[in-house]
């Protein structure tokens, strides 16, 4: 048998798999309507005409038994696209087709510059993360162990390094990201924005990269934002982290979120131009990275105060480090939300990339837990 047999039977075989774990979830998903829309984008002068940029690509469905008022809008992390949300490297159902069968009508968005949303040469340099990269944060953190969570990573679909089918089919569709943090944040605030205009209330899904446009967006629409379900949000405030690994796993990097939880403008009471921060004396254990947040006495965050935040981190990701200090942030600016560490609720071993995992569905079952007492 040669190499290139025995990888067609393996992925023959996890798609089998797949089929069966869909049989075993029981229901049908009936589509009433889909279709996309671009959200966004502008006209600028290039050398010989002018050419789009800054719009945003996003897929709708809508269920036919829709049963929810607000729809989800699932917007990407870096260097991923929607395809993040609609299914997983091995076959199985994604976030999408789980928030459909519970009556909600899904948009996933590709970000300006990613995915189907063109890349322009006018939003600057971009970077492709290495298959090394990936595997260390994404898919096999627990062999390279630089963060004290990484260890307990269990949930990726095969062995997470490339050459296993399931790690093949995610690193395929890894693309290049625009380098400047502010740059996308602008472009996905203001597309954001421009898709909330045209469907109306919403309530937005961010993952990773995607957190930090989360918070700029429902600052400039807080009236449309019913919701925001922030899954392993960028962070943490203020300050990167550095992961080294042991014996000291972690040392700040750069002020990257000159506005607390993003590089572009939001809306403190007082309207600063200016924020001053500190950092914690003593983190709140070996494990956690020492948050930074606002020096007392604490602006509040004016647009943010009444919309339900909830933050989902997991047990092995590089976040499990981190994500309370995002808590505690939005907390201090008076920002009132749920913080819930998967494991907390029995769900185990799962890294960053969680929404494509073993587990995948059992995680988004908490989301909708939480959703039920969305209004």
């Amino acid at each position: 048998m040669n190499a290139k047999h025995a990888t067609a039977l393996i992925v023959a075989a996890l798609l089998t798999s797949a089929s069966s774990a869909y049989a075993a979830e029981g229901g049908t998903l009936e589509i009433s309507s889909q279709g996309y829309i671009f959200a966004g984008g502008k006209y600028v002068d290039g050398k010989d005409g002018k050419y789009m940029v800054g719009q945003s690509y996003v897929e709708y469905q809508i269920p036919k038994n829709r049963t929810h008022p607000y729809p989800i809008v699932m917007i990407h992390g870096g260097g991923q696209s929607g395809s993040n949300f609609t299914g997983t490297p091995d076959g199985r159902e994604g976030w999408a087709q789980y928030f459909l069968k519970q009556g909600y009508v899904v948009y996933v968005v590709d970000q300006p510059g990613r995915g189907r949303a063109a890349l322009s040469s006018a939003y600057g340099e971009t970077q492709q993360r290495p298959t090394s990269w990936i595997q260390q944060q994404f898919t096999a953190p627990e062999r390279s162990n630089l963060w004290p969570q990484a260890k307990l990573h269990t949930q990726w679909p095969g062995s997470g390094i490339a050459g296993d089918p399931a790690f093949d089919q995610f690193y395929a569709e890894q693309l290049p990201a625009i380098m400047s943090f502010p740059k996308q944040q602008e472009l996905n605030r203001d597309a954001g924005v421009a898709l909330l205009d045209k469907i109306g209330p919403a309530i937005l899904l961010t993952h990773s990269q995607s957190g930090a446009f989360g918070w700029p967006i429902a600052d400039d629409r807080p009236n449309l934002v019913k919701a925001i379900v922030a899954v392993e949000p960028s962070g943490p405030p203020v300050h990167d982290a550095v992961f080294k690994g042991a014996p000291n796993y972690f040392e700040d990097g750069p002020q990257s979120k000159p506005w607390g939880l993003a590089a572009v403008k939001l809306t403190y009471d007082g309207n600063p131009a200016q924020l001053a921060f500190v950092p914690q004396d003593k983190a709140d254990n070996a494990d956690l990275v020492k948050c930074w947040r606002q020096k007392e006495p604490a602006r509040k965050l004016t647009n943010l105060q009444r919309i339900p935040v909830v933050i989902i981190s997991s047990e092995a990701s590089y976040h499990a480090s981190y994500d309370h200090c995002t808590a505690q942030y939005l907390a201090q600016a008076g920002v009132k939300n749920t913080f819930i560490r998967l494991a907390d609720r029995g769900i185990k071993g799962n890294g960053h990339m969680m929404m494509l995992e073993k587990n995948n569905l059992a995680i988004a079952a908490v989301i909708a837990d939480w959703l039920k007492a969305v209004k």
